[in-house]
């Protein structure tokens, strides 16, 4: 585990940036009712804390609301944008809902092991990956795909996808988006309606 890593587990408070950005997002919503912020405050101490929530994250995001933390725990263990754990500086998130399935998600996450070396839940040794598969991402039309950090990465095929993780490795992010060439969600099969711009 990484210094990094390692820095919320024992103890957070927002950065002074951050506990701006913070108290705009808790100055949204009506008086008593801060604790809807609890998901946004929750993803902007996940990015401070290098990718993931301790306890003591958890705990200070609590205090700031005004919650009992068994509230904030709930939030946190309910969804999985949200990381319990370390993660690799690329998180690599693969869909495994039915349209991904049904178009190589399987292909995929064998891809991804054979790239990596690590099977679902694994982090690289160098810390620099950790590939998860996660429930629908909302890309279902550009299937199958992945969510790598905040970027998605669509039409994939199994070279396709090393050549995302090489690309990643090396320094060299390829553009998110469908990696066919397809615009947006237009068809597989090129427009066939409003085909020109």
């Amino acid at each position: 585990m990484t210094a990094e890593a390692t820095a919320g587990a024992e103890d957070f408070v927002f950065t002074p940036e951050n506990r701006a950005k913070a108290d705009a997002v808790i100055a949204k919503y009506p008086a008593g009712c801060q604790a809807s912020a609890v998901l946004p405050l929750l993803d902007l101490a996940q990015r401070q804390n290098g990718g993931w929530i301790s306890r003591a994250v958890m705990d200070h995001v609590g205090e700031m609301l005004d919650m009992a933390p068994i509230r904030v725990y709930e939030v946190a263990t309910f969804y999985t944008m949200l990381n319990l754990e370390p993660v690799g500086r690329y998180h690599v998130q693969l869909c495994r809902t039915t349209p991904c399935w049904l178009r190589g998600s399987d292909a995929l996450r064998e891809a991804c092991r054979e790239e990596l070396g690590v099977g679902l839940g694994g982090t690289t040794e160098d810390g620099l990956f950790t590939l998860t598969e996660v429930e629908c991402l909302g890309a279902c039309v550009n299937a199958p795909m992945v969510q790598i950090n905040d970027h998605f990465y669509e039409d994939l095929d199994p070279a396709r996808m090393k050549d995302i993780l090489r690309a990643l490795r090396d320094g060299t992010p390829p553009p998110p988006g469908p990696q066919t060439g397809r615009q947006t969600s237009a068809p597989a099969s090129g427009p066939t309606t409003l085909s020109e711009l």
